[in-house]
């Protein structure tokens, strides 16, 4: 029973269908790492253990009756916070949710739910997810599991930090400036994210919008492409969907990747400030893709324009979402979030007609760069996990970060790409905090993307350390 713990997603579900383990026994094992485990790092804050129990009883009946087992049947999963889950607390990191229970799932727990898995729980965010550092006013911070006086990043930090711990082998999360990679990166863990419209989002306000979207994380890339098989696929609530059924992305990921064209770049281009042990290790990556016969040169599209497209669609994101409440509730949201949303109040139609030509501009280079090569490698954060205590990073490579957006462009340039991006543990520095490297690909080309992470993933074996507040 010890070791189910960190037995892969896969490797769980083929012993649940062959009655090797029952889910009760998954489950418990579960349960009891998150009670073990959990009070160090504070990833998973609110925990609903008897319906889980009562759940994977249910589901154990179903395998005694021979029935078909759906896919992620008796995988236990603790879901974002900002996910809203049917009679579950979901608060969003906010004291203004801090006791909202929702009266039905949203569509990627409602997809995972009708494939099997058992909700446990929620894992920890930052305040409405704003920001790559979670903490907030109702459970306070995610600790990263490798260092506990520093940070797991975010906004998917306590399904990163849960992950990493062996408190659940799969986790949802989304991702609009790099919320599902740069807490992957963080935690030595695996997150993804897709194409827009892969992973369709109900319910959307902005159902057009295309700057954020949910993802998979896992603690290999095979568990993060299995979830993803789940949560991709059409959808009619969706109207940016995609039409490619999930069942894709199930499929083995093994590759020959001898001759792929490849290139990287330790500062993407020279447009980002990156610390040192950072980009080492993303120059370490590159020579990992030569041993593997690739083609790997040190190349870089141009990023001319990604920060001002982003910043607007993002702020005028969150005039929509929030603007409403500073009228009323100003006192009660994180001031960052307050920024964030005045500065979209103040934008003109101008302004955001600009910030999508930009966006649009970017991935016509994007287009034509991949026309030369097949994959693009980059830092995932451009620091390592920082003091858990500060709310963000304020210099950078000796840059000062005036915002706290600044030290997230490496991953939020890509977001505004629209290339299907993975985050992949790539090694340590010196110190012994986690590296990802950051894998794009072109448009749509997501499952691509997922087989050269799987193989770098099996060249080097950084995934397999563990931390040692998880033994």
């Amino acid at each position: 029973m010890t070791d189910i713990p960190f037995r892969t997603a896969r490797e769980l579900r083929a012993a649940l269908g062959a009655r090797e383990l029952s889910a009760r026994e998954v489950v418990q094992a579960h349960l009891d790492q998150i009670e073990r485990v959990n009070p160090d790092v504070n990833a998973v804050v609110t925990l609903v253990a008897e319906r889980a129990l009562a759940e994977a009883a249910a589901a154990d009946e179903r395998a005694a009756r021979g029935a078909e087992l759906p896919p992620l049947h008796g995988i236990p999963v603790a879901h974002k916070d900002t996910h809203e889950t049917a009679g579950i607390r979901t608060t969003f990191g906010s004291p203004l949710h801090a006791d909202h229970v929702p009266e039905r799932d949203e569509l990627v727990v409602e997809r995972m739910r009708a494939a099997g898995v058992i909700s446990i729980g929620k894992t920890n965010v930052p305040e409405f997810a704003a920001g790559s550092h979670t903490f907030n006013p109702v459970f306070g911070a995610t600790r990263n599991p490798y260092d506990l006086s520093r940070s797991a990043g975010g906004s998917s930090g306590g399904a990163a930090a849960a992950l990493a711990t062996g408190m659940h082998p799969l986790a949802d999360g989304s991702d609009l400036g790099g919320s599902l990679r740069n807490p992957a990166s963080f935690c030595n863990v695996v997150g993804f994210r897709p194409s827009i419209g892969r992973v369709p989002s109900w319910p959307a306000p902005l159902g057009w919008s295309g700057l954020a979207t949910a993802g998979p994380m896992a603690r290999t890339v095979a568990d993060a492409a299995l979830l993803l098989s789940v949560l991709a696929g059409p959808d009619p609530r969706s109207p940016i969907a995609l039409d490619e059924p999930g069942e894709t992305f199930a499929r083995p990921l093994d590759r020959d990747v001898r001759g792929l064209r490849i290139a990287w770049s330790p500062d993407l281009g020279g447009s980002v400030p990156v610390e040192p042990e950072v980009a080492d290790v993303v120059e370490a990556s590159a020579k990992v893709f030569g041993d593997l016969g690739c083609v790997v040169e040190r190349d870089c599209p141009d990023f001319a324009g990604a920060d001002e497209a982003f910043r607007i669609l993002r702020a005028w994101q969150f005039a929509v979402k929030y603007g409403p409440l500073l009228d009323t509730e100003r006192d009660r949201i994180k001031d960052t979030i307050v920024w964030n949303t005045e500065e979209g109040l103040r934008l003109s139609a101008t302004d955001v007609g600009r910030a999508e030509v930009l966006r649009t501009e970017l991935f016509h280079r994007f287009r034509e760069f991949f026309t030369r090569y097949d994959f693009l490698l980059l830092p995932v954060s451009q620091v390592p996990p920082f003091d858990a205590e500060l709310e963000y990073p304020v210099r950078v490579a000796g840059q000062d970060m005036v915002t706290y957006l600044d030290w997230m462009r490496s991953a939020y340039f890509v977001t505004v790409s629209g290339s299907p991006a993975l985050s992949v543990p790539a090694g340590f520095t010196p110190g012994g905090l986690p590296v990802g490297l950051q894998i794009v690909g072109p448009h749509r080309a997501d499952f691509a993307v997922l087989q050269l992470g799987h193989a770098f993933e099996q060249a080097t074996g950084a995934a397999q350390r563990r931390p040692a507040v998880a033994r």
